[in-house]
C-alpha cells in the first residue's frame, strides 16, 4: 500500500484542489481495486464511493476497450443536483470528485485532470518505491590500521 508520507501528500492535494474549486462538495483518491487512499468528503461514506468507482471503473474500461477508444481516461455522472466525475491518477489509483450542479464542467475538468496527474504521480512513484527489492545487507568490513614502517637495523 502507499506509505503514511505519501497519503498524506495525496490528502494535501484534494485540499487545495477543493480550495481552489469551491463548488467541489468532496474529493477522494482510491486505489483501481476500490480502497480509499486519501479522502475529503464531509458527509459522505468514503468507502462506499470509493467501490462503487471501482465498479464504475471496471465498466468504463471494458467500454472504452469494446469500442476502440484506447485506456480509461475519465468519467461523468450527472445527477439531478450535481455530478460525479472519475480521473485516471496513473497506473494504480482514480480521483473521484463530487460536484454541485452549478459548477463549471470545463472547469472541473481541468482542475480535475491536473490534480489526478498529480496525485497519480505520487502514488505511482511510492509504490514503485515498495516494489524495489531492498538492497543486500553488507557485512561489516573489518578494519585494519595501516602497518607503521620499520626501521632498517642496517
Amino acid at each position: 500500500m502507499v506509505p503514511e508520507a505519501e497519503v498524506q501528500d495525496v490528502l494535501d492535494e484534494l485540499q487545495r484542489l477543493r480550495a481552489r474549486v469551491p463548488l467541489l462538495s468532496g474529493a477522494l483518491a482510491a486505489s483501481t481495486d476500490g480502497l480509499v487512499l486519501a479522502q475529503d468528503t464531509p458527509g459522505i461514506e468514503a468507502e462506499g464511493v470509493a467501490a462503487l468507482t471501482a465498479a464504475a471503473l471496471g465498466v468504463s474500461i471494458r467500454m472504452a476497450d469494446a469500442t476502440g477508444r484506447g485506456g480509461f481516461r475519465e468519467l461523468l455522472v450527472r445527477g439531478e443536483t450535481g455530478y460525479i466525475a472519475t480521473y485516471a491518477a496513473g497506473a494504480s489509483a482514480v480521483l473521484t470528485l463530487l460536484a454541485e450542479d452549478r459548477i463549471n464542467v470545463g472547469r472541473l475538468h481541468l482542475e480535475g485532470r491536473r490534480a489526478g496527474a498529480r496525485i497519480g504521480e505520487v502514488v505511482d512513484a511510492a509504490l514503485e518505491r515498495a516494489d524495489r527489492p531492498a538492497p543486500p545487507a553488507r557485512a561489516p568490513q573489518a578494519r585494519t590500521l595501516p602497518r607503521r614502517p620499520t626501521q632498517d637495523p642496517s
